[in-house]
Protein backbone atom coordinates (compact mmCIF):
# COMPACT_ATOMS: atom_id res chain seq x y z
CA UNK A 1 0.00 0.00 0.00
CA UNK A 2 3.00 2.35 0.53
CA UNK A 3 4.09 1.98 -3.10
CA UNK A 4 0.53 2.60 -4.28
CA UNK A 5 0.39 5.84 -2.25
CA UNK A 6 3.68 7.03 -3.81
CA UNK A 7 2.36 6.25 -7.30
CA UNK A 8 -0.85 8.15 -6.58
CA UNK A 9 1.11 11.18 -5.28
CA UNK A 10 3.23 11.27 -8.42
CA UNK A 11 0.22 11.24 -10.71
CA UNK A 12 -0.70 14.74 -11.90
CA UNK A 13 -3.92 16.07 -10.43
CA UNK A 14 -6.73 15.97 -12.93
CA UNK A 15 -9.21 18.74 -13.59
CA UNK A 16 -12.59 18.06 -11.90
CA UNK A 17 -14.48 17.69 -15.18
CA UNK A 18 -12.57 14.60 -16.30
CA UNK A 19 -13.46 11.08 -15.29
CA UNK A 20 -11.16 9.81 -12.59
CA UNK A 21 -9.11 6.78 -13.51
CA UNK A 22 -9.89 3.50 -11.81
CA UNK A 23 -8.33 3.11 -8.39
CA UNK A 24 -8.34 6.83 -7.53
CA UNK A 25 -10.93 8.21 -5.17
CA UNK A 26 -11.94 11.84 -4.59
CA UNK A 27 -10.97 11.67 -0.92
CA UNK A 28 -7.33 10.98 -1.78
CA UNK A 29 -6.97 13.92 -4.19
CA UNK A 30 -5.77 17.24 -2.82
CA UNK A 31 -8.43 19.90 -2.53
CA UNK A 32 -7.56 23.30 -3.88
CA UNK A 33 -9.17 26.22 -5.57
CA UNK A 34 -7.47 28.10 -8.36
CA UNK A 35 -8.47 31.68 -9.01
CA UNK A 36 -7.09 33.35 -12.09
CA UNK A 37 -6.80 37.09 -11.73
CA UNK A 38 -6.38 39.07 -14.88
CA UNK A 39 -4.63 42.36 -14.50
CA UNK A 40 -6.72 45.11 -16.05
CA UNK A 41 -5.12 46.75 -19.07
CA UNK A 42 -2.98 49.76 -18.25
CA UNK A 43 -4.81 52.88 -19.40
CA UNK A 44 -2.95 54.71 -22.18
CA UNK A 45 -1.21 57.97 -21.42
CA UNK A 46 -2.86 61.15 -22.60
CA UNK A 47 0.14 63.51 -22.02
CA UNK A 48 -2.22 66.26 -20.85
CA UNK A 49 0.23 68.00 -18.49
CA UNK A 50 3.00 67.97 -21.09
CA UNK A 51 0.62 69.38 -23.69
CA UNK A 52 -0.52 72.09 -21.29
CA UNK A 53 3.08 73.12 -20.63
CA UNK A 54 3.83 73.10 -24.36
CA UNK A 55 0.76 75.26 -24.97
CA UNK A 56 1.68 77.78 -22.29
CA UNK A 57 5.46 77.94 -22.69
CA UNK A 58 6.29 76.89 -26.22
CA UNK A 59 3.32 77.11 -28.54
CA UNK A 60 5.41 77.06 -31.72
CA UNK A 61 3.07 77.37 -34.74
CA UNK A 62 0.14 76.31 -32.51
CA UNK A 63 1.59 72.79 -32.14
CA UNK A 64 1.16 73.01 -28.37
CA UNK A 65 -2.51 73.86 -28.76
CA UNK A 66 -3.02 70.95 -31.17
CA UNK A 67 -1.24 68.62 -28.75
CA UNK A 68 -3.48 69.86 -25.94
CA UNK A 69 -6.61 69.19 -28.02
CA UNK A 70 -5.47 65.66 -28.86
CA UNK A 71 -4.65 65.08 -25.18
CA UNK A 72 -8.16 66.12 -24.17
CA UNK A 73 -9.62 63.81 -26.84
CA UNK A 74 -7.43 61.00 -25.53
CA UNK A 75 -8.65 61.57 -21.98
CA UNK A 76 -12.28 61.57 -23.17
CA UNK A 77 -11.76 58.28 -25.01
CA UNK A 78 -10.09 56.79 -21.92
CA UNK A 79 -13.05 57.77 -19.74
CA UNK A 80 -15.43 56.12 -22.23
CA UNK A 81 -13.36 52.92 -22.15
CA UNK A 82 -12.14 53.18 -25.75
CA UNK A 83 -8.49 52.39 -25.04
CA UNK A 84 -7.48 52.02 -28.69
CA UNK A 85 -8.87 55.48 -29.54
CA UNK A 86 -7.25 56.93 -26.43
CA UNK A 87 -3.93 55.37 -27.39
CA UNK A 88 -4.18 56.82 -30.90
CA UNK A 89 -4.99 60.35 -29.72
CA UNK A 90 -2.35 60.12 -26.97
CA UNK A 91 0.29 59.04 -29.47
CA UNK A 92 -0.57 61.97 -31.74
CA UNK A 93 -0.35 64.37 -28.79
CA UNK A 94 3.04 62.93 -27.86
CA UNK A 95 4.37 63.38 -31.41
CA UNK A 96 3.11 66.96 -31.56
CA UNK A 97 4.72 67.72 -28.19
CA UNK A 98 8.05 66.29 -29.35
CA UNK A 99 7.97 68.31 -32.60
CA UNK A 100 7.05 71.49 -30.70
CA UNK A 101 9.83 70.87 -28.18
CA UNK A 102 12.46 70.30 -30.88
CA UNK A 103 11.35 73.41 -32.80
CA UNK A 104 11.40 75.49 -29.61
CA UNK A 105 14.91 74.31 -28.76
CA UNK A 106 16.10 75.06 -32.29
CA UNK A 107 14.50 78.53 -32.23
CA UNK A 108 16.20 79.33 -28.91
CA UNK A 109 19.55 78.22 -30.33
CA UNK A 110 19.07 80.31 -33.50
CA UNK A 111 18.06 83.38 -31.49
CA UNK A 112 21.07 82.94 -29.19
CA UNK A 113 23.40 82.67 -32.18
CA UNK A 114 21.89 85.75 -33.86
CA UNK A 115 22.15 87.77 -30.64
CA UNK A 116 25.74 86.62 -30.18
CA UNK A 117 26.59 87.62 -33.75
CA UNK A 118 24.94 91.02 -33.32
CA UNK A 119 26.79 91.65 -30.07
CA UNK A 120 30.14 90.58 -31.51
CA UNK A 121 29.49 92.67 -34.61
CA UNK A 122 28.77 95.75 -32.51
CA UNK A 123 31.79 95.18 -30.32
CA UNK A 124 34.00 94.61 -33.36
CA UNK A 125 32.86 97.91 -34.97
CA UNK A 126 33.48 99.89 -31.79
CA UNK A 127 36.97 98.48 -31.27
CA UNK A 128 38.03 98.45 -34.93
CA UNK A 129 36.71 101.39 -36.96
CA UNK A 130 36.61 101.06 -40.72
CA UNK A 131 39.56 102.28 -42.79
CA UNK A 132 39.57 106.00 -43.41
CA UNK A 133 37.44 106.92 -40.42
CA UNK A 134 38.78 108.94 -37.55
CA UNK A 135 38.44 106.77 -34.41
CA UNK A 136 38.15 109.89 -32.29
CA UNK A 137 35.49 111.64 -34.37
CA UNK A 138 32.81 110.67 -31.87
CA UNK A 139 34.64 112.44 -29.04
CA UNK A 140 34.34 116.21 -29.65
Amino acid sequence: SGAAAVVREMQPSLPPYEVLPAGVSMEELPRSTTVLLEEPPRPPQDHLVWSLCTTLYGNFCCLGLLAFLFSVKSRDRKVLGDYSGAMSYGSTAKCLNIVALVLNILSVIVVAIVVALIITGVITRVNHPQYGQDPYSGFT
